[in-house]
């Protein structure tokens, strides 16, 4: 039976991510920082597993427990939403630490073992954000625009091994945690900086109405990482959703 380990399975992306897996008779190892709080069904199919992808040892813990693992799904992250001088550095830090450096931890630690057995696929979950420029979002954007190029270029590197990288690209999805971890990341941070706070106010209404209700559900998201999972012909950078699709075209 196929193996899949997802980072992030409390909610949204991940957790969804974990279901259609599930649906799909796969055997699913479905990791979060606390895994006492999931709402995932129990299955014979399903482990639980602690993990932080910014915590080495919880890294090297949750790998060695998982086994041999033939899929990995970099879902893990947080979102941000503040102008540049409205984040302080350590936030920054934060955020490529979560979203960034923790799937390249993820990627070494699962890496020696899908090499020894010459098989095995990397799923980075970035954003389409990366595909236009929006405001607001320049830290978060920058973010997931260096994890599409890690996965390009990491995908290069292992078809020697026989391993495949792959980017899936989700596009805006309100019903997830996102906005309401961004929000409150601007509220922790003081608000946007008040020179920024009527572009701010613009701006959220604008993000608010675009795309005339076209957005992408999480669902989207889980049949596109399924699909870069067992899709040999499946390209390797992936928009997910009907907005990401058109955004992908330029549209």
């Amino acid at each position: 039976m196929n193996s899949v380990l997802i980072t992030g399975c409390s909610t949204g992306f991940g957790r969804e991510t974990a279901l259609y897996f599930l649906e799909k008779g796969w055997s699913v190892i479905a990791t979060m920082r606390n895994p006492a709080a999931s709402t995932l069904p129990a299955s014979d199919r399903l482990r639980l597993l602690p993990l932080d992808v910014t915590d080495p040892d919880s890294i090297a813990a949750a790998v060695a427990e998982a086994g041999a693992i033939d899929i990995l799904v970099n879902n893990a992250g947080i979102g941000w939403l503040n102008a540049v001088e409205g984040t302080p550095m350590e936030t920054v830090r934060e955020i490529f630490e979560a979203n960034l450096f923790g799937a390249m931890a993820m990627m070494q630690a699962v890496l020696p073992g899908m090499r020894a057995r010459r098989s095995g696929t990397i799923i980075n979950v970035s954003s389409s954000s990366t595909y236009k420029p929006l405001p607001l979002l320049s830290v978060y954007r920058a973010s997931k625009a260096a994890m599409t190029a890690l996965t390009e270029s990491a995908a290069l590197e292992l078809a020697e091994f026989g391993i495949r990288a792959r980017v899936v690209l989700p596009g805006m999805a309100p019903s997830t945690a996102f906005a309401a971890t961004a929000q409150g990341h601007i509220m922790e941070a003081g608000g946007f900086p008040e020179p920024y706070a009527d572009f701010a106010q613009r701006t959220l209404a604008m993000m608010q109405s675009a795309g005339n209700g076209v957005v992408t559900t999480s669902r989207d998201v889980a049949e596109a990482i399924f699909r870069a999972a067992t899709d040999p012909d499946c390209p390797a950078v992936l928009p997910a959703g009907a907005d990401a699709i058109a955004w992908s075209k330029g549209e």
